[in-house]
């Protein structure tokens, strides 16, 4: 069962929020308790570098509480801030702005110290669809601002929303990713309505649901629905994705810039890699993926062949990259092409919140294809 979904109102909400992502001071992601890893939109840490973080578990109600307990630890780690929340309840929305207050406090002591005596923290929140920011965001103003539903894209329109005379929040449409790498997330998605109704199969995604809660939770599922089990009968072998692994611990998601080849425009890629490497050697792990080239055959190739990247260093905000001289045999044919590997570069190599800038050398001299430093 093959599960991708990424209409067209998906692509213009990921360039409002990139339009609008400097009008804020903190970026809130509404995560669903039940499966933090999989509603978590990997293009979204790209897009919220430079800000600060917080992680809402929403629907903690419907969640494991260790489990639940465990992927809080896992965020905090991450350096994210994290709050358990119910919507229908209002269990833990009032951290939000405490929270907030105590992100900005530093920067609202210094505007304060040059006489601006009041200035309202702005908040852009994101998620997947049918997450329920638009649930929490009524609950939080206390009436009914956002339109709410039990069915993916509800919200289609971004909208500003006075929380507080201090507080204001940004209300994004829910957004995934252009492809799902894995297929257990396209089926978590699915489980828990995030996935358009449409274009599913109810009945065989019943199914797997069914055998995945009969592995996880088997008690509950036969108390809940008063049944009893046949052990002879052979389940379908399905390895839970949401409990979190020694090798998840280990990784992070990054985004690799490619051009697609249906729009000639850059797309990101999510990849998972290994933290120590991105750590220690972030612009070689990076640059050398992008040699390496996408795993989506929808998407280019764009380095060209046995380009080796021989080393890379960082002057204040700028890296430098020294290729090999088979980084100028791009296809000539093709007038964008340079400007695709340039933007491709950078793109990637500005996700670090260290890079702001580019520069290219070819076997350690300057050349005169690549001169500029690229912003």
């Amino acid at each position: 069962m093959n599960i991708q979904w990424y209409p067209g109102h998906m692509t213009k909400t990921r360039r409002m929020m990139e339009e609008n992502i400097s009008l804020v001071d903190i970026v809130i992601e509404l995560l669903d308790a039940r499966l933090p890893f999989s509603s978590k939109n990997p293009e979204i840490d790209n897009l919220a570098r430079n800000k600060k973080r917080i992680v809402i578990l929403n629907k903690v109600d419907l969640a494991d509480e260790k489990k639940t307990k465990e992927w809080r630890a896992y965020f905090e780690d991450k350096g994210f801030k994290v709050i358990e929340v119910n919507s229908i309840t209002g269990k833990g929305i009032k951290d939000i702005t405490e929270v907030s207050k105590e992100l900005m406090a530093e920067k609202l002591e210094r505007l304060r110290l040059r006489g601006r005596l009041f200035t309202p923290t702005r908040a852009m929140i994101v998620g997947i669809p049918n997450v329920g920011k638009s649930t929490l965001i009524n609950k939080f103003v206390g009436k009914a601002l956002a339109k709410t539903g039990d069915k993916a894209g509800v919200t289609r329109g971004k909208q500003w929303v006075r929380v507080k005379r201090d507080f204001e929040l940004l209300d994004t449409p829910g957004i995934l990713w252009p492809k799902f790498e894995d297929q257990r997330v396209g089926e978590r998605l699915a489980f828990t309505g995030a996935i358009n109704d449409d274009i599913l199969d109810s009945e065989t995604l019943a199914c797997k649901l069914i055998d995945y809660l009969r592995k996880l939770y088997p008690n509950a599922l036969a108390e809940r629905y008063k049944v009893t089990y046949d052990e002879n009968t052979k389940s379908e072998e399905y390895i839970p994705q949401e409990e979190i692994s020694e090798e998840q611990l280990r990784q992070t998601i990054v985004s690799l810039y490619f051009p697609s080849k249906e729009t000639k425009e850059l797309v990101p890629e999510a990849r998972l890699v290994d933290i120590k490497e991105i750590i220690n050697d972030p612009c070689d792990k990076l640059v050398n993926l992008l040699i390496e080239g996408p795993k989506s055959e929808k998407e280019e190739k764009i380095i060209p062949e046995n380009t080796k990247l021989n080393k890379s260093y960082m002057e204040d905000d700028c890296v430098t990259l020294d290729f090999s001289a088979e980084f100028l045999n791009y296809d000539k044919s093709d007038e964008k092409a340079k400007d695709k590997m340039i933007n491709s570069i950078v793109n990637t190599l500005t996700q670090l919140t260290e890079v702001n800038q580019v520069k290219i050398l070819i076997d350690g001299n300057t050349n005169d294809e690549f001169k500029d430093i690229y912003i």
